[in-house]
């Protein structure tokens, strides 16, 4: 049986310890390298009684070995694992891990399979490597907090930032370039190497049409979708095509508006969004969300109501596609999203444990620390 592969994370908080968690879910070992204190999310809540839920959600199916990496001691541990390692994934500032003698260069040196991954804030040369690094700021930096304003019409400012989507973006590109690097290992005889991602890369990167309204400025702003309001919240609906919205102008009675001129093409119906949804909302106004959804989506007309976290785990949509994974720690069971991927072959799932702080040190350690015979 081929050995699984194995990944050291010296992650903290998201970016690192996602894409560490996100390899631990589709078979691989991860080892999550930790201080004397452990990673600080340990006491991030939600907590329960005592153990987070946030930890764990990034964290599952990892071992945790205590390594303290300020001492001679556990640097030689680290290096003595790091060599056993298929994989390396690090979101220290650029130039810390090198400074402690883990560097990309030293540990090729002695394995030169590695495939060392490097997350930061701007990559790890040039003016932008000596930056700090937090998703708030890069949101912020990269222009998406900007041009999510500009779907606001009217908005003072930029909405706060709560959902750390640098981090998350980061992550997945750094679990499929890992990828793509062991894939080239096999293919060029075992040879590894460094995988560079940076937040403000995966942030640009989602702005498809923004990057290229940027170098060509267009006249009309771009089209967006809109909230509608209905007697109990709101509903988004999308009629994009003419058959979707003439059989939107047929749930609303056919009304006189829906012949104007303006909104018989595509373009046109882009360019007075706004407009044709005040008027749609004159008949989601008195009706429940859940009716309209119900309405539009029985006469072919996209539509889906406005709903909460917590609703959307209960869909029974989502329970059948097992979007949620249990997974368990010191405080019980909980739920966690499962990768956001099936595949036919490779079992892709989250993995149950949870791992208490240093729990594998000994086991993984001391093996490594007998004297040669």
């Amino acid at each position: 049986m081929t050995a699984p592969i194995r990944v050291l994370d010296f992650g903290q908080v998201m970016a690192g310890p996602l894409a560490g968690r996100l390899m631990a879910d589709v078979g691989a070992e991860v080892i999550k390298i930790e201080t004397p204190d452990g990673d600080s999310m340990r006491g991030r809540p939600p907590l329960r009684d005592g153990h987070s839920a946030y930890f764990g959600t990034l964290n599952a199916g990892k071992r945790s070995v205590v390594i303290d990496l300020k001492s001679e001691a556990g640097r030689r541990d680290a290096f003595a694992l790091a060599r056993t390692a298929d994989v390396i994934v690090e979101n220290f500032r650029p130039g810390v891990m090198a400074r402690l003698g883990l560097g990309y260069e030293a540990l090729n040196a002695v394995n030169p399979g590695l495939v060392y991954c490097a997350i930061s804030g701007f990559g790890q040369q040039g003016e932008g490597a000596k930056r700090p690094a937090y998703a708030p700021m890069i949101h912020a930096a990269s222009g998406l907090d900007l041009a999510l304003m500009g779907f606001s019409p009217g908005a003072e400012k930029p909405a706060p930032t709560g959902m750390f989507y640098a981090d998350v973006m980061a992550a997945v590109y750094a679990w499929g370039a890992i990828q793509t690097a062991l894939f080239e290992r096999e293919r060029n005889g075992g040879k590894g190497q460094i995988v560079d991602v940076a937040l403000m890369d995966s942030l640009v990167s989602m702005m498809i049409y923004e990057c290229q309204e940027a170098q060509f400025p267009q006249d009309r702003k771009r089209h967006v979708y809109v909230p509608v309001r209905t007697s109990d919240g709101f509903v988004v609906v999308v009629p994009l095509s003419g058959k979707n919205f003439t059989a939107m102008l047929s749930v609303l009675g056919d009304p006189d508006w829906g012949r104007d001129p303006r909104y018989a093409t595509p373009a046109g119906r882009e360019a007075n969004w706004a407009e044709i949804m005040a008027h749609v909302e004159e008949w989601t106004g008195t009706r429940t969300s859940e009716e309209c959804e119900r309405t539009f989506m029985a006469a072919g007309v996209p539509c889906s109501r406005y709903r909460t976290v917590a609703e959307t785990l209960d869909d029974p949509v989502s329970v059948e596609r097992g979007v949620m994974g249990q997974v368990a720690d010191g405080a019980g069971e909980f739920g966690v999203p499962n990768p956001p991927f099936r595949m036919s072959l490779t079992e892709a799932r989250v993995r149950r444990t949870i791992p208490a702080l240093g729990e594998a040190t000994e086991e993984l350690l001391a093996p490594l620390r007998k004297p040669a015979e």
